[in-house]
């Protein structure tokens, strides 16, 4: 019998923080992990997925038949496992793109999902993958600059982010908004924002 049938939710999600900190018994892991996103808890599937990106990121060859199960949870009424499956899939696709290719178009809806914690994510998945495959985002410049105004304040932080990523592997990619964020880092309210925008200017340069 597997001791983890028998733990409560509390249990079961004490021994996830420990296992994040065992790095060396991940790869072992990821079906087990894995099999957690069966659970009726919210709470432990959310950990598992963001266990699971952190997985597949250290261990990309060996999370590739796991992310067919990661990625259904985009289409999760919860926004808080929409969030974590995108995420997950930034953090494996920054490991390995190809395993997540099959997926990588379907993301961009998330930029005007309802929750801004999902729109926040998929940004930081963007900025994820781009680190390492910043090619593929030439044409979807328009969609982030459209997020550099969004209503959502955190959303609005890290939206220039993506811009400072793509700038400094892609200068070409974000010449043409230098003018934008130059505005927005002399004019805007919040300060990370401009902070955030200043940064996207000088990796592009």
């Amino acid at each position: 019998m597997n001791p983890y049938t028998i733990m409560t939710d509390t249990e079961l999600y004490k021994s996830l923080g420990t296992l994040t900190k065992n790095k060396e018994a991940w790869e072992e892991n990821i079906p087990y992990v894995e099999s957690l996103l069966t659970s009726e808890s919210v709470k432990i599937k959310s950990k598992a997925l963001w266990m699971l990106g952190e997985m597949g990121l250290a261990f990309p060859s060996s999370i590739k038949s796991s992310v067919a199960t990661i990625a259904s949870f985009r289409d999760s009424t919860e926004s808080l496992l929409r969030e974590r499956a995108i995420n997950a899939l930034g953090r494996i696709g920054r490991g390995c793109f190809n395993s997540v290719e099959p997926y990588w178009n379907d993301l961009f809806r998330f930029a005007h999902d309802e929750d801004a914690s999902v729109r926040l994510a998929f940004i930081w998945a963007s900025e994820n993958i781009a680190t390492n495959t910043p090619d593929p985002y030439k044409d979807h410049m328009p969609l982030f600059a459209e997020l550099l105004h969004d209503s959502d304040d955190r959303v609005r932080m890290e939206a220039p982010e993506i811009f400072r990523v793509l700038g400094k592997r892609k200068p070409d990619f974000v010449k043409s908004y230098i003018e934008r964020l130059r505005n927005i880092a002399e004019t805007d309210s919040n300060r990370v924002v401009k902070i955030h925008c200043q940064g996207a200017i000088r990796a592009a340069k």
